[in-house]
């Protein structure tokens, strides 16, 4: 948009202002065969007729895998990811952890120095 002021200050008049709106970029053929095929894909979007993709197939064993999987999430009972074997060296290690933690006896960080007590009474 380009704004052109018409300044009328000489005459005593108010200072107006016009908008002249310009299109930019190359003139749009409506009759052009791409033009009438983006007009009827706009239609087809707006009746909700326009189709995209692969057609699905009802009955097919993908379908009836998803359906299966949808009720499962619905009841709670779909699992993801891999079972975790409770006898598995690091499933152990992690539950002893966990117990350790629970009793309070699990120490964190760096060990604490020890010194020698019978280093300290002879310096007195």
């Amino acid at each position: 948009m380009k704004k052109v002021n018409v300044n009328v200050e000489k005459l005593g008049k108010k200072v107006t202002t016009k908008k002249v709106t310009t299109k930019k970029g190359r003139p749009v053929d409506t009759s052009s065969k791409r033009q009438i095929r983006l007009a009827e894909l706009a239609e087809r979007r707006a009746n909700g007729t326009l189709k995209k993709g692969r057609p699905i197939v009802e009955g097919s064993v993908r379908q009836l895998r998803l359906v299966e999987l949808e009720k499962k999430r619905k009841n709670g009972t779909l699992k993801k990811g891999r079972p975790v074997s409770k006898t598995s060296a690091r499933q152990i290690r992690l539950a002893t952890i966990a117990k350790r933690k629970a009793d309070g006896t699990f120490k964190l960080g760096r060990p604490t120095k020890i010194e020698d007590v019978v280093a300290t009474e002879k310096t007195k």
